[in-house]
């Protein structure tokens, strides 16, 4: 009996023992526990999103390092997706990204024109243009999300004799969208969006 006794004894603290380093292991286990270490070797974040050019909005191209002085070129995309740089011309510049274009650049230049250059691409402002019959006409900074009717009002508002119901967008593509401002007041679906490189003219009422 005793030895029986000492048998099972023995048996249950083998059991007990066996139960307790299950639970410990478990807790290390990064699919197990709560708190997983952190990624493997060679597991990246995701890349930040980055930014391609589109058309209308002004790219700014720096060069350096070459015998003679070369000045810096600002240019907007033209409806072609192009800018025009001296020596080499059109060089396709919508949906690329910074550095993707300034590796062309520098490409089309280097060993044709150049021996060494360092080229340097960088976005200008964005912006759009307001024209008429507003109190400030002009180049208009492009901060976020805007439309016909808040673009009018960045501009200083109409003037006295602008005609209200005759407003025309222009797209930097050459699209044309006739606005009426007080339709658009009321109805936000008759309020286009404005867009970098877009202009809006707003003209004179006849009477």
């Amino acid at each position: 009996m005793k030895l029986f006794a000492c048998g099972f004894f023995t048996f249950a603290l083998l059991l007990a023992s066996l139960v307790f380093t299950g639970c410990a292991s478990s807790t290390s286990d990064p699919f197990l526990s709560d708190n997983p270490g952190p990624p493997a070797a060679g597991e990246s974040p995701q890349s930040e999103e980055v930014a391609h050019f589109h058309i209308g909005e002004t790219v700014s191209v720096y060069f350096s390092e070459a015998p003679d002085e070369i000045p810096e070129h600002d240019e907007p995309i033209k409806e072609d997706g192009n800018i025009t740089l001296p020596y080499i011309g059109p060089v396709h510049a919508a949906g690329k990204t910074a550095g993707e274009l300034q590796k062309e650049i520098h490409d089309l230049y280097v060993p044709n024109y150049y021996v060494r250059l360092t080229v340097t691409v960088k976005p200008g402002d964005l912006v759009y243009f307001v024209s008429g019959e507003v109190k400030g006409p002009g180049r208009q900074l492009y901060v976020g999300q805007t439309t016909v009717t808040k673009a009018i009002t960045s501009a200083g508002d109409f003037t006295d004799f602008a005609n209200h119901s005759k407003i025309w967008l222009i797209r930097a593509n050459g699209q044309r969208i006739k606005v009426n401002y007080n339709r658009a007041i009321e109805d936000v679906s008759q309020d286009p969006q404005v867009y970098p490189g877009d202009q809006i003219q707003v003209l004179r009422r006849i009477f």
